[in-house]
């Protein structure tokens, strides 16, 4: 394998082009991760912000008790 036919400005040219591509993907990783932690974190925050429920708190807020406390099955 030989490098016959190529200048050496050529050679450098190639590897400078070489190395503005690892680093233009080096950033665009970069912004990757960072969008990726700020999804994460609103993510939580939404999660954090629903109300826990408690025992007496029901899920059929409004309704009358009876509601939701049986459920018909045949086999």
């Amino acid at each position: 394998m030989g490098i016959s036919g190529v200048s050496a400005g050529g050679m450098v040219s190639a590897a400078l082009a070489q190395k503005e591509v690892y680093t233009q993907a080096e950033v665009q990783t970069g912004m990757l991760k960072k969008s990726i932690d700020m999804g994460a974190e609103n993510a939580l925050m939404l999660i954090e912000s629903i109300p826990a429920l408690t025992a007496s708190s029901s899920l059929s807020t409004g309704l009358p008790s009876h509601l939701g406390s049986v459920i018909n099955t045949k086999a």
